[in-house]
């Protein structure tokens, strides 16, 4: 019985660690859309540069198993989007604003793939949870 619990504690560490990360992942998609149609401070500067997050994986040694975490947030390097603006303030001497490099669609879509991931880690903790009741259920019968 005693390596059912570590089980069970190390299923819930393991979907924590997920929750966790997808969170992150999410607070960067966000700061993302929030910022896809910003321009410079100034005349000719760089708007806000999208970010990527990225994952990494650690060994946890009190639970004896390998966890994810949010990684570095990178800069995504593609080009900003050019518009001819003469009368923004952003714009340069040519007349040109840039936009960030942000696509509101494939935003949306990583949204949705880690609000997938986050759910699905939400159930592995319920069902951990579930099952732990239900053992603790027939121990005291």
């Amino acid at each position: 019985m005693a390596d059912d619990g570590a089980d069970f504690m190390r299923s819930m560490g393991i979907a924590t660690s997920g929750l966790r990360a997808q969170a992150g992942r999410m607070r960067v998609i966000s700061e993302n859309i929030a910022n896809a149609d910003s321009t410079a401070q100034t005349a000719g500067g760089d708007p806000y540069r999208r970010k990527v997050p990225t994952f990494s994986s650690a060994l946890d040694r009190a639970l004896d198993a390998k966890v994810v975490s949010l990684g570095r947030v990178k800069p995504d390097m593609s080009a900003f989007r050019v518009k001819y603006e003469p009368s923004n303030p952003a714009a340069d001497a040519s007349g040109n604003v840039k936009y960030p490099n942000v696509n509101s669609l494939v935003e949306m879509t990583d949204m949705r793939d880690a609000q997938r991931s986050y759910e699905a880690n939400l159930n592995i903790i319920s069902a951990t949870r579930r099952m732990i009741q239900r053992t603790l259920d027939i121990l005291k019968s």
